[in-house]
């Protein structure tokens, strides 16, 4: 079984949100099999910058779903979304 790179787009709740304290929590929140290879940052608007984590997953029925939803569901995170996915 192969793996697939997906980087994907989170949005934090506000610019107030410590985005050094959010990457570690995104880290931390990852399912079994999966981690983050890298982080890069996007300005967005009025100081509201997007985290891209890319995560490194095993390519497995569900895809990205694990790990999207343990990243929605980490303090500071407003959206979730996929924003490119290609097998390594």
């Amino acid at each position: 079984m192969g793996k697939v790179a997906a980087k994907i787009k989170v949005m934090p709740e506000s610019p107030d949100v410590d985005l050094d304290d959010l990457q570690e929590r995104l880290e931390g929140s990852l399912p079994e099999g999966a981690k983050i290879k890298g982080f890069e940052r996007d300005d967005v608007a009025f100081g509201l910058v997007a985290l891209f984590p890319t995560v490194i997953i095993p390519d497995e029925a569900g895809g990205t779903d694990a790990v999207e939803e343990a990243f929605a569901d980490v303090d500071g995170v407003e959206s979730v979304d996929v924003d490119t996915v290609g097998r390594l």
